[in-house]
């Protein structure tokens, strides 16, 4: 309260120095004159023009009516004196009774006009419109932040249409939120034999695989008022702001139980708490303590059940998922192969679907794609289609929106010259023959040197057989060596290698290092772990914590070094037998510039 106080004090000083600063810099400056000096300037024809007020009169001299006043002062013109008056042309002088002014005002041919009532009016006038300009300006801005409570759009209050047969590959999440749905719907039912219902419910998944979907689904089901918000519109840079924004979300949600109350992207304002210096870490520690403090305090039996969803689990305070807050924590994970084909189904609802479509190998092309990367698929089908005047989405269609989701836009106008279509063809090519070669290595599914997106120039796509929640050492390796292909493949056929592989080298080193830093995966450091804080969901980069020694680096280091060494190896020794393989492929694709694993496996007969 104190610091509010502070503010708006400060607030109101600034808005006075402005009016201040406004009344100076639009006043316009004067000198004061007897009305004798008045008389004698006007009769030397030295003033231009005039307003005559009841009791005052304002006009303008000219250059030679500054000087002549000098001169009336005793002021010499080669005096500096003299300066102070050359900046000023207008003056003021009282009014005295003098019948023949007005007269002489017209003889002399001066401009004059007359005014009534001077000053008080205009004096307020130029105090009042500042004022009210600042005092608006303050109102909208205490109103838009929010400042003293929530702010109402915040809270988006509706009901959702959303329900169930809308959501796909999420059964098991589906199952676990049942009983909430229930709860909703039948309190009685689990009072009566004194269950306590969850008050919250965590949802932890990657980004893009439903959990907002989810959420809305449970509502719609329940047919209840759903309260959706961003953790970061509890964030602001006034202390206080967010935890009033908490109590009068939880007071609104209390007014309208049962009801769900959704708060997407909690890791804003649920990050773990700490010593910290940095700007804004007071009010987010004061946001969070009153978030904690209502969920302990508002009773889950009326029917208010919290629901948030993150997909960085690791980083929210541990006071918030004790049992008591977020109770239940469920994993919406990525889609198995009969999930993605539901939801191609029911992204496809609305689409003009050709024969020949067919979900089930759609899903078998999209391993580890989420609900938002499937339904980015489908829309970019449906546009290719319309694009090329076709009267319904084909299954080629879905294909390449498959290839422009996860490799970008094709470019066949980028034109590369002969030199680099054929180190581009050899890279490529290497990359499939390796992956034959290996036992563990997934399937080639297309080969393609066409440049996609930002700055692919080919890619070789794997598809494996099944989906996969597991791999073994071996896999990994082999995984390694396809990666190696490429740049040993140019070594081999040019004698050096080119930049194609820097994200081949980056994917390979980042296998190697997890092997050994995080899997236990080496003979030589063996069944250890040496990184803590990573991501349940790795979709970014992110920097380990290091706590082990500079020794262990060194070591740490040079098993990687190994891995990939050992996979380089065992890449090159495959491209140097199968060297009569790789020339087949790279010409072929010179050619045709895309190949299907069908017919790679056609052209080497196996």
């Amino acid at each position: 309260m104190k610091k509010k106080i502070t503010f708006i004090l400060y607030f109101i000083a600034a808005a006075l120095l402005v009016i201040l600063a406004h009344n100076y810099i639009t006043g316009r400056p004067s000198q004061d004159i007897s009305y004798s000096e008045f008389k004698k300037l006007l009769k030397e024809k030295n003033v231009e023009r005039l307003i005559v007020y009841e009791n005052r009169i304002e006009g303008e001299l000219t250059d030679d009516g500054i000087k002549s006043l000098a001169m009336m002062r005793g002021i010499q013109p080669d005096n500096k004196s003299i300066e102070n008056i050359q900046k000023e042309h207008t003056f003021t002088t009282n009014r005295v009774e003098d019948p023949r002014l007005v007269d002489e005002l017209d003889r002399l041919g001066v401009h004059y006009q007359s005014r009534s009532g001077y000053g008080w009016v205009m004096t307020v006038v130029s105090w009042i419109a500042p004022a009210s300009i600042l005092i608006l300006a303050g109102f909208f801005f205490f109103r838009r932040i929010g400042f003293g409570s929530a702010r109402s759009s915040l809270f988006v209050e509706k009901k959702s249409n959303v329900t169930f047969p809308d959501v796909a590959g999420l059964a098991v999440a589906e199952e676990e939120l049942k009983e909430v749905i229930e709860f909703l719907r039948t309190p009685a039912r689990f009072q009566n034999l004194g269950g306590r219902i969850p008050k919250g419910v965590l949802l932890v998944g990657p980004p893009g695989s439903g959990k907002t979907l989810l959420a809305q689904a449970v509502a719609g089901e329940a047919n209840v008022p759903f309260f959706s918000i961003t953790g970061s519109a509890f964030v602001e840079m006034f202390a206080g702001v967010g935890a009033a924004r908490v109590r009068n979300l939880f007071a609104r949600a209390e007014k309208k139980a049962p009801c769900i109350i959704f708060i997407d992207e909690i890791d804003a304002v649920g990050k773990a708490r700490g010593g910290s210096d940095i700007s804004g870490a007071e009010e987010h520690e004061q946001t969070l303590t009153q978030l904690l403090t209502e969920m302990d305090g508002f009773d889950a039996q009326k029917g208010v059940i919290m629901l948030a969803a993150t997909n960085r689990p690791e980083i929210l305070d541990q006071a918030l998922l004790r049992p008591g807050r977020f109770d239940r924590h469920i994993v919406v994970d990525r889609p198995d192969l009969e999930g993605r084909e539901q939801i191609f189904g029911i992204h496809s609802r609305n689409v003009r679907l050709a024969g020949d479509v067919d979900f089930k190998k759609l899903a078998a092309s999209t391993p580890g794609m989420v609900g938002a990367e499937i339904a980015n698929i489908v829309n970019e089908a449906a546009l290719l289609a319309a694009r090329r005047n076709k009267q319904a989405v084909e299954m080629s269609d879905f294909q390449e929106g498959i290839e422009r989701v996860a490799a970008g836009l094709e470019k066949r106008n980028k034109l590369i010259n002969p030199k680099e279509k054929e180190i581009v063809a050899y890279h490529e090519a290497g990359h499939a023959i390796v992956s034959l070669s290996l036992p563990n290595a997934d399937p080639v599914h297309k080969i393609s040197i066409i440049p996609r997106g930002i700055s692919a120039l080919g890619y070789t796509v794997h598809l494996p057989t099944e989906d996969r929640y597991l791999l073994t050492e071996s896999e990994l390796l082999d995984k390694i060596a396809v990666l190696l292909g490429g740049r040993i493949s140019e070594e081999i056929i040019f004698g050096e290698v080119s930049t194609a592989s820097q994200r081949d080298l980056e994917e390979a080193t980042e296998i190697a290092r997890s092997m050994v830093q995080t899997y236990g995966m080496s003979d030589k450091l063996g069944p250890l772990t040496f990184e803590k804080g990573r991501p349940l969901f790795l979709d970014t980069k992110y920097s380990p914590l290091k706590e082990y020694s500079e020794h262990t680096a060194m070591q740490l280091d040079e098993e990687v070094h190994n891995i990939v060494t050992r996979a380089y190896q065992k890449a090159r020794e495959i491209l140097m037998e199968r060297r009569s393989d790789l020339d087949r492929v790279a010409r072929v694709l010179m050619e045709k510039e895309v190949m299907d694993g069908s017919e790679l496996e056609e052209l080497l007969g196996n």
